[in-house]
């Protein structure tokens, strides 16, 4: 009895110890990347950039409004599509891949992706958003033994964040995505961090799951967003 009464006990304080430590982390990195009220003030976020694959460049443009919206435009050869999702619905629209019309997503896919909707991010306020998230230690990332949370969204989507332990910034994310009905890991690296004008701190380089390396170059926060975008046809 004594050996069970002392497992459960370990296990409930390894359990605790475990949220704190991540809590603590994850503080210090909203800290790091601005604070918390000013994450808060963050009702849309628009960023224009480039991203070259294999020697081409393709222009980019996301557009987020909080909770309501998603939008990202792509340009490549003098022709343009789209990716578009809300809270209700999603369509993707390629016309580079032969695509005629908008291909509404799944309903799995929109149920996994209904994080991308929050500009302020994941973590911040996790709980409330109705996420779980677990320390695992330290693992190196180019060279950086960074912090290893992982994290499991609302909608069931698990990524594990790595975090920098001298400055708080998320290095990688690598997420759990299906792909031809098979499960696979997508890895996004963030680098140069920059702070705007209203004191929050975005990543201007990142390397996406499919081998391109995108640049912001402009930044745009709480600009005024027409909802009519998120609907296809746009």
């Amino acid at each position: 009895m004594k050996k069970i009464l002392f497992a459960i006990v370990a296990m409930f304080c390894f359990g605790l110890t475990n949220a704190q430590t991540a809590d603590s982390i994850i503080n210090k990195h909203i800290e790091a990347i601005g604070g918390k009220d000013a994450w808060m003030k963050v009702n849309s976020l628009r960023m224009e950039g480039v991203m070259k694959v294999q020697g081409a460049e393709i222009n980019v443009k996301i557009t987020v409004l909080n909770n309501k919206g998603m939008r990202q435009d792509i340009t490549f050869g003098g022709m343009s599509g789209y990716q578009i999702l809300t809270p209700t619905g999603g369509w993707n629209f390629m016309p580079f891949q032969g695509q005629k019309q908008p291909d509404p997503i799944t309903d799995d896919e929109l149920k996994e992706s209904q994080s991308e909707l929050d500009a302020q991010g994941t973590l911040l306020n996790y709980k409330e958003k109705g996420h779980n998230v677990e320390y695992l230690g330290t693992e190196d990332v180019d060279g950086v033994d960074a912090y290893k949370i992982k994290e499991t969204l609302k909608g069931g989507k698990v990524e594990t964040v790595y975090i920098d332990p001298k400055n708080y910034y998320i290095i990688r994310v690598v997420s759990k995505v299906k792909a031809n009905g098979q499960e696979m890991d997508q890895t996004q690296n963030m680098s140069n961090y920059q702070k705007q004008p209203n004191g929050i701190v975005i990543p201007m380089s990142m390397t996406t799951g499919f081998g391109g390396d995108l640049t912001i170059t402009k930044v745009e926060i709480n600009v005024p967003i027409e909802e009519s975008i998120f609907k296809p046809g746009k």
